[in-house]
């Protein structure tokens, strides 16, 4: 028989202007049920009345940061205590370069959690960050979001948390090759080798999704050869990469635009291997979406 799971609790902290409040968004999206700014030192009674009440979440999520009430250097204590309750913390911590908060401060022109101290933006911003430095040395997951998006960190979140016991979760993402290859690509594959449907008139303002743009692909000889021989790469190795270790795999299609070509083969793929049976099936379209 197998033993049931603990009730899961992700501690979400890190530096303001990290991307804390999208963390959380994206974990409420998930099924968790989740608190913002909790005072640390409430977070044991906060999880033993949860726990103990009838219908209790299997999945809490709370935000920790230099905002909340007490020393936080007692925060790996207070995760011990709630673990002795009978539920499996865990901690994410999420960071950003000074230079990239400071601009998304000046983007937004919203104020710092610090700044009633009288202090400037950046001696905020480092007082927090010396603040959050024991969250950070006991993280169980660390992610720098100084260059990712709101939609990329959206999708570290989904890689981390979004996964059932089924394994392996895989993404296809489509992309222009003259904006650069997606830095977290494990395969990437270019599709510029194939008939554009760009140089159709009637083709241009449609994309990959639309059914035009797949009948003209669909019907090219070109496309049918590269489709098998990428659907057999696929169906070959991502079972051997469906391990306890690895959580998520990213497929990429580059083409000169990143609209036709790319998001085509990015679909096509996807709906392959659903078909195939992977339970975690994504697609993202970066010059779309």
């Amino acid at each position: 028989m197998s033993t049931p799971r603990a009730p899961t609790l992700v501690v979400v902290s890190g530096m303001s202007g990290s991307g804390k409040s999208g963390a959380l968004h994206t974990l409420e999206d998930l099924g968790y049920y989740c608190v913002d700014n909790l005072p640390a030192e409430l977070l044991p009674e906060f999880v033993q009345r949860m726990h103990g009440s009838e219908g209790a979440p299997e999945k809490m999520a709370v935000a920790i940061d230099a905002r909340s009430l007490g020393d936080l250097a007692e925060v790996p204590g207070i995760l011990s205590q709630v673990g002795a309750i009978g539920v499996d913390p865990r901690l994410l911590f999420l960071e950003a370069r000074s230079d990239a908060i400071l601009r998304r401060y000046a983007d937004t022109r919203r104020r710092h959690p610090l700044s009633h101290l009288g202090l400037s933006l950046a001696d905020a911003i480092a007082l927090e960050r010396q603040a959050l430095r024991p969250l950070r040395q006991i993280a169980d997951i660390l992610i720098d979001t100084s260059e990712l998006n709101v939609h990329q960190m959206r999708r570290c979140i989904l890689a981390e948390f979004g996964l059932d016991s089924a394994g392996l979760s895989l993404l296809f993402e489509s992309f222009a090759y003259r904006h650069g290859v997606p830095v977290d690509a494990d395969f990437v594959f270019d599709a510029r080798v194939l008939p554009n449907p760009h140089w159709d008139a009637r083709l241009r303002p449609l994309s990959g999704r639309d059914e035009a743009v797949r009948d003209y692909l669909d019907a090219q000889p070109e496309v049918a050869a590269y489709v098998a021989q990428v659907q057999a790469f696929l169906d070959t190795w991502l079972p051997k990469l469906s391990t306890d270790t690895r959580s998520y795999v990213t497929v990429a299609f580059g083409c000169s635009g990143g609209r036709h070509r790319s998001v085509y083969l990015a679909e096509r793929l996807a709906r392959h291997c659903r078909d195939a049976g992977w339970r975690e099936v994504a697609t993202h379209h970066r010059e779309l979406d």
